[in-house]
């Protein structure tokens, strides 16, 4: 019974990280990292939709990310209330490299959302133009 006790939790961490693929060295791998208590999802490249919005991986060469931030507008910031906004985002990357791995960080000033790419380095690659902010995106 012991043993099953100090396994269990061990198998349940080791469980999430199998249900992330592993990068194919081919490609480029780009890490999502929402700022704060917000989420970031993966929506599609180059305009075609992604099965998985946790991570994006795509070829070599120029590529459009297109995602969806979702964040918390501080009370401050509205006049009242904490007000949740999602909005849509595009970042344009012309030098994805195979096997390169990069860091997608998103995060808002006041009502405005913001994404930047980084490549391992730290090294600031581009940044987001936001496409429109709402409560249907599916729609745009």
């Amino acid at each position: 019974m012991r043993a099953l006790l100090l396994v269990l939790p061990l198998a349940s961490l080791g469980g999430c990280a199998l249900w992330m693929p592993e990068p194919d060295p081919s490609q480029a791998w780009i890490d999502l990292r929402p700022h704060g208590e917000s989420r970031l999802q993966a929506v599609d490249v180059d305009s075609r939709p992604l099965d998985d919005g946790r991570y994006f991986q795509v070829e070599p060469g120029a590529h459009q990310l297109g995602m969806h931030y979702r964040f918390q507008v501080e009370a401050a910031n509205v006049g009242g209330d904490a007000l949740e906004r999602e909005c849509r985002l595009t970042l344009d990357y012309d030098r994805f490299g195979a096997g390169q791995r990069y860091r997608l960080v998103a995060g808002g000033y006041g009502f405005r959302p913001w994404a930047r790419l980084y490549d391992e380095k730290d090294f600031l690659l581009a940044r987001s133009v936001e496409r429109g902010c709402g409560d249907s995106l599916a729609e745009r």
